[in-house]
């Protein structure tokens, strides 16, 4: 198991895109969480097996439709054993 922080800067905020994240994470079998920063960009915390993890950040680089999605920061974060994906509070 693996845990990824992704930082995701571009049109990402008023797009559905933590909404559409989640679905994806589901779909994937990723567990983790999803937030919009203050700063317009998306944070995101993906955990699991390495493959699925890669293939969720992946995911993020496109983004749902009406996004546009200009760069995603990752770096290495703890697992700490999240048994889903949630939708967090803006910080």
């Amino acid at each position: 198991m693996i845990r990824r922080r992704a930082i995701v800067t571009g049109t990402v905020q008023g797009v559905g895109f933590r909404w559409s994240a989640r679905e994806q994470a589901q779909t994937l079998g990723v567990a983790g969480w999803a937030r919009n920063r203050a700063d317009g960009s998306v944070e995101v915390e993906v955990e699991g097996e390495d493959e699925r993890v890669d293939r969720m950040l992946a995911w993020l680089r496109q983004g749902p439709p009406g996004s546009d999605v200009r760069a995603v920061d990752v770096s290495e974060a703890a697992t700490d054993g999240d048994d889903g994906f949630r939708i967090r509070q803006t910080v």
